[in-house]
């Protein structure tokens, strides 16, 4: 039994490792696992035993467990959700293959578009209509939804998404839809679009509505497992989920809403960059984020990563916005680089990385786990990057041997290189895929990527953001420390948060201060009764805002309101706030035009506290190497040898030139030879650009 100090655990399961992080007071401790796909709380409950024991503890010492998965987003990637069915308004059965009639690339005749996570021969129609002001045109016919069940019970339907024509402003029907379902059908589960995302615009609302249906039985059954093994083994402290507007929110809302864990492991990275920005005093970050199987990429201005209100599943291609399945929930903006780790040639003769992973099963060829084909852990492998007896803290034996086979099979031969080329070739081909997507991600956002730092972490980023950081002409690279577990780490600094937004048209020259008062009222109380309970009596702080846009445009921006009942005097100020972040996004206003309001969003949340700035150190040779590794240079085309240094070695200032590599138990950081490398006063490894 631990006393006096407070026990915090975070979890992040990820495709192929899942993470672990234990805070004992002011003492970490962390370990990675291998996930188990079948069953993922096995690897949750194996790794908390393991790092339980290192600190000498036990189940029962635990206060708060927060728990980060991309658990919601791999089922939809592959199709591995419950069999749902759509119940929606007469008339309105293919929305979710009209979707909003664009087209993601307009020239492309053999378009592809994700398959609807609920196909046509799942959705049904039921007589009722309700119009956008919220009353009933036409009753619903209950006899209708009560003569849908043996249909949905011969069909075997595990999950009902309901979804009705403008039930954001009255959902009435879709309540008494899923009332008689159940009474009709005990134990099926039911999503209705008015709970999970009471907005407009109807094909993003009835989207996430099924993709919230489709995921829940899942992500249910495993909470529930999860709890009572954690029960059985004596855990009496607090269980909170991160969701990916980046809070952390209850158990109980997670299985009612799964939707809003799609993003919640890569929001936990985004937490983890944004407090090692603020640490260092970095005001403007690229946060890059690489594990076995996902790569994410966030821009970070002034220690808060940038949110929005809609995030793409399973997207056709890979950097185009529209070709996925869109989810309208509160999320932390950033680009995730496809799904993949797989090395193989294509038809045109091609390097190509993904779409396939080697994930935790088998893995890549290295683990010596049956794997076949190459992964980038391979290519990292072959090229002298890692050493194969520290991996993973040595739990995991590599074999580079077992590496260079596979690389020569799939990528060597096909095109007539060396074992070692092919693995350049491979690594070559992920840094400019991350650079593109880096690239991509920053334009579409008015920056210019190589006046940001580059902040490393997850398994792989670290060996990989040197190359990464030549390609985009970033010229200052940082790698924490447990970067290597770096959204696990995330969660322990992510507040306990929960966002509500409704819809409600109002026009700024007819606004009801009355009406609209009352609705973000009850928007507070809602949110504050999902955030105070595990606020344990620490303040909790809401933000109002208002979505806004000019008559007639086809999208809102987002405008701060004061946290207090509204009144006629607060309407210039509306106008004048709307058109200044108005102008600083298009250059200026539309003097004069019509102003509305379709939505309104309320935030409640405990504090965030960002560390403070540390201190500078001053900077000394790193002394003696522990060892060396022979590095394959792909640019000179030869074998050299570099020296290996570890991590927990080398003290605050201790300086090294690269090419070299610093190992340690989570991951290895690769420093090139276009950078220098030293020790910061808080642990991180410090890139900069050698002089010309």
């Amino acid at each position: 039994m631990l006393e006096g100090a407070e026990v915090r655990l975070a979890v992040d399961i990820g495709g192929t490792f899942t993470d672990i992080v234990l805070d004992v007071g002011q003492d970490r401790k962390t370990r990675k696992v291998l996930t188990t796909p079948r069953r993922p709380e096995q690897a949750v409950l194996d790794g908390m035993r393991l790092i339980l024991t290192d600190a000498r503890a036990h189940m029962s010492d635990i206060d708060v467990f927060i728990h980060g998965t991309t658990l919601a987003t791999n089922a939809i990637i592959e199709r591995r959700g419950a069999k749902t069915a759509l119940i929606a308004t007469n008339g309105f059965r293919d929305v979710l293959d009209i979707g909003t009639e664009s087209r993601y690339d307009q020239y492309d005749l053999s378009i592809d578009k994700p398959r609807p996570l609920a196909p046509r021969s799942l959705r049904f129609t039921v007589p009722e209509r309700i119009d956008a002001h919220g009353a009933v045109r036409l009753p619903l016919d209950e006899a209708a939804v009560r003569a849908l069940a043996p249909k949905l019970r011969a069909l075997n339907v595990e999950s009902v998404a309901i979804a009705f024509l403008h039930s954001y402003a009255n959902p009435e029907h879709e309540r008494r839809t899923a009332a008689i379902l159940s009474e009709e059908m005990p134990g099926i589960s039911v999503t209705v679009s008015s709970a999970v995302c009471p907005e407009i615009r109807e094909y993003e609302r009835t989207s996430t509505a099924v993709a919230n249906a489709y995921v829940q039985p899942l992500i249910d059954g495993y909470l529930a497992r999860m709890a009572d093994a954690l029960q059985v083994e004596q855990f009496r402290g607090a269980i909170y989920l991160v969701t990916s507007g980046g809070g952390v929110t209850s158990i109980e809302t997670a299985r009612r809403f799964p939707v809003r864990l799609v993003e919640s492991g890569p929001a936990g990275g985004a937490i983890f960059a944004a407090q090692i920005a603020a640490r260092l005093g970095e005001s403007k970050v690229l946060s890059f984020d690489m594990g076995g199987t996902t790569a994410k990429i966030c821009l970070i201005e002034k220690y808060q990563p940038e949110t929005s209100r809609v995030f793409e599943v399973d997207r056709a291609a890979r950097f185009l916005k529209g070709s996925g399945l869109p989810v309208r929930i509160p999320v932390i903006e950033m680009v995730e680089i496809g799904a993949g780790s797989i090395a193989h040639v294509d038809a045109m003769k091609r390097v190509t990385v993904g779409p396939e992973s080697a994930s935790s099963e088998p893995g890549p060829a290295c683990y010596g786990r049956g794997g076949q084909r190459p992964a980038v852990t391979d290519a990292d492998v072959a090229l002298g990057m890692i050493d194969p007896d520290a991996f993973a803290g040595g739990t995991i034996k590599l074999s580079p041997e077992l590496s260079k086979a596979a690389l020569l099979r799939a990528v060597g031969e096909p095109l007539g290189l060396s074992a070692e080329t092919a693995a350049y070739a491979v690594h070559e081909v992920v840094c400019e895929n991350m650079a593109s997507a880096a690239r991509v991600h920053a334009v579409e956002r008015g920056e210019i990527v190589g006046q940001h730092t580059l902040i490393a972490f997850g398994g792989a980023a670290p060996l990989h953001a040197a190359r990464v950081a030549e390609k985009i002409g970033v010229s200052r690279v940082i790698v924490p420390s447990n970067a290597g577990v770096g959204s696990a780490v995330g969660f322990l600094a992510a507040p306990i948060a929960y966002e509500l937004v409704r819809s409600r048209h109002v026009r700024l020259d007819d606004f009801d201060t009355e009406g609209v008062s009352e609705l973000l009222q009850e928007m507070v109380t809602e949110a504050r009764a999902q955030v105070e309970p595990g606020a344990a009596g620490a303040p909790v702080r809401e933000r109002r805002a208002a979505f806004m846009r000019y008559v007639g445009q086809g999208h809102e921006i987002s405008v701060e309101l004061p946290n207090r009942r509204l009144t006629s005097a607060d309407l210039a100020g509306l106008r004048q706030k709307f058109e200044a972040d108005y102008s600083a996004m298009f250059e200026r206003p539309i003097p004069g035009a019509a102003i509305e309001v379709l939505s309104w969003s309320v935030l409640a949340t405990t504090d965030a506290h960002n560390p403070s700035v540390v201190a500078s150190v001053a900077r000394k040779p790193a002394g003696k190497a522990s060892g060396s590794r022979k590095f394959f240079d792909g640019r000179a085309g030869e074998v050299i040898e570099i020296p290996l240094y570890r991590r927990e070695d080398m003290a605050p200032g201790a300086t090294i030139a690269g090419p070299t590599v610093i190992a340690e138990d989570e991951t290895s950081t690769f420093v090139s030879n276009s950078f220098d490398a030293h020790i910061d006063g808080a642990g991180s490894i410090v890139m900069e650009r050698k002089a010309a």
